[in-house]
């Protein structure tokens, strides 16, 4: 196994998606911005959301769809506040509003999103600040349907519900930080515990090989925890200061790194990018779209 750091002095990056030509997408929240990444090309930004953009993932429709959590990270707070929303990112930079309340329900931080099997949006909303003493918020999972119409789908205690992703079967997997607990949620509604990381893994983000393992990012552990698909630990590699989240190309584990822990109100810039040779290729991604003639419209401007 080798790892190769692709990009430095990031600033606090997360939840990345490999674009259909090879590059790789992800956000930088404390720069309010969405970057790209290639070897021919390097690094260049891509889109300008405001706010605290907290991951992206790929649409059928040539589009990014990014959770806003608003301007939070831990006591960081953007120069710009937004309203917290799922928005949607055209590849030359535009930015639209998609939602920002699903059933009446306003969204507090939306954090990390995947399309399912079933082609809805699902994602976390957490709440407010992570804070893991205070635990202040109760989380949710929500999934937003193509024509626009959403519903929720799980009502969470204060556990933080943070990266998500999807199964062949329709099944959705997600992480709670404050309990550091890997969940399984089914299509008829029923769920289970898979894992509980160990003291200091606090999962943050995870995404699914080939074979059904999870590779999860775990916070202050300096790596990735590799779960099988029954809830077993299968081990642990080594990578980075604060991985973030990460996403698969072929069998290249790219991963997100913070660089620090984001406990202090200034915008550190010690993020990186990697790239990690793991043994496995990833799950081919799921894609849906948000038809936007059921969905608010805001243009916020882009990148040239």
């Amino acid at each position: 196994m080798s790892y190769e750091s692709l990009v430095i002095d990031l600033a606090w990056p997360e939840g990345p998606a490999v674009l259909p030509d090879g590059r790789v997408a992800f956000v930088e929240t404390y720069r309010s911005q969405v970057s790209v990444w290639s070897k021919e090309e390097g690094y260049r930004p891509l889109a300008s959301p405001g706010g605290g953009p907290n991951a992206v993932t790929l649409g059928d429709d040539d589009h990014l769809y990014l959770c806003q959590n608003g301007g939070v990270v831990g006591p960081w707070r953007a120069p710009e506040m937004r309203s917290p929303s799922i928005e949607r990112i055209s590849l030359d930079g535009a930015v639209e509003t998609v939602a920002v309340e699903i059933d009446g329900l306003p969204f507090r931080a939306p954090n990390d999103l995947t399309f399912g099997a079933d082609g809805r949006l699902y994602f976390t909303d957490p709440g407010g600040s992570f804070d893991l003493e205070a635990r202040p918020d109760p989380g949710r999972i929500f999934a937003l349907a193509e024509d626009g119409t959403g519903e929720l789908i799980a009502e969470l205690g204060n556990v933080y519900p943070n990266g998500i992703a999807a199964e062949p079967d329709g099944s959705i997997i997600w992480v709670e930080s404050y309990t550091r607990v890997v969940h399984r949620w089914r299509p008829d509604g029923s769920g289970e515990t898979l894992a509980t990381l160990d003291e200091e893994h606090i999962p943050d983000g995870l995404a699914v090989a080939s074979n059904g393992d999870l590779y999860v990012t775990s916070v202050y552990s300096g790596g990735i925890d590799v779960v099988a698909p029954d809830g077993g630990v299968k081990g642990f590699i080594e990578v980075g200061s604060v991985p973030t989240n990460c996403a698969f190309a072929g069998n290249t584990l790219y991963v997100t790194d913070g660089g620090s822990p984001g406990e202090s109100s200034d915008s550190s810039l010690g993020g990186v990018l990697w790239g990690v040779d793991v043994e496995v290729e990833g799950q081919p991604i799921f894609n849906g779209h948000i038809d936007a003639s059921v969905t608010t419209i805001e243009e916020r401007g882009n990148h040239d």
